[in-house]
């Protein structure tokens, strides 16, 4: 009798939904026992197939050297303008006076900048500002341990200017951007894109032959004169020290 019913135990569990409530009863007391490490291993085998291969593989390489690439331009630039900084720093002796830009105001961002030098160390109105790259401005007014720089961007701020290759002047007027306009005084200018532009060899105001820019644009048809747009090569938003020049002449 006994036997009789093992038998008809073991036929209804290898016949009935037992053996599959059994088997995942056991399946689940395992992962509960290894914390479903084996679990994850099966899931991976089973995900495997669709994981990325090679072409994502080349695509994730390529992301990775294009950050590379803009991380190191940005250190290289960021290296440049460091050691630009350095050297104008140290380059200072009895006719140039170093000095850091301290304020800048968003509501006259191309019009002023702060420095911390000022009368205590000789500099006076009028005087000019140079930065890494060429001329900047020239000096607005003092306290005793600051100045203010107008820069050559302040709309209506005038100075002449000198394209050597053409042997003409010009003045050069602050429109409120990092590209002030030359006004030639020429009707027809000679000049031509990439002309270098300096301060005039006539001026009485400013020391002659420093860099202001590059010419980028050229207007031959304006009236009354010509006029061309000018990129400056000393950037008046991106510098960190200046240097003074004590002697304009």
């Amino acid at each position: 009798m006994i036997q009789a019913r093992r038998k008809i135990g073991f036929h209804l569990f290898f016949k009935s939904g037992f053996r599959l409530i059994f088997l995942t009863a056991i399946f689940l007391i395992g992962i509960r026992w290894t914390k479903g490490a084996g679990y994850l291993d099966v899931y991976s085998i089973l995900v495997r197939p669709i994981l990325p291969g090679t072409a994502q593989s080349e695509w994730l390489k390529e992301g990775q050297n294009i950050e590379k690439n803009i991380r190191l331009q940005i250190l290289e630039k960021d290296n440049i303008r460091l050691r630009r900084a350095l050297s104008l720093k140290e380059t200072h002796n009895e006719e140039k006076i170093s000095a850091a830009v301290i304020s800048r105001s968003s509501r006259s961002w191309w019009q002023y900048l702060e420095i911390n030098k000022g009368a205590k160390d000789g500099i006076l109105k009028g005087q000019t500002v140079i930065g890494p790259g060429g001329l900047i401005g020239l000096i607005d007014s003092t306290t005793l341990f600051t100045s203010r720089v107008r820069l050559l961007t302040d709309p209506g701020h005038q100075v002449g200017v000198w394209i050597d290759r053409t042997k003409r002047h010009g003045i050069l007027t602050g429109m409120g951007t990092n590209r002030p306009k030359l006004i030639f005084l020429n009707k027809n200018s000679l000049a031509k894109i990439g002309d270098a532009v300096t301060t005039s060899p006539a001026s009485t105001l400013l020391p002659p032959n420093l860099i202001i820019g590059i010419v980028q644009f050229i207007d031959e048809k304006a009236l009354p004169t010509p006029y061309a747009i000018v990129q400056l090569t000393a950037s008046p938003e991106a510098i960190d020290w200046v240097q003074v020049l004590k002697d304009n002449g």
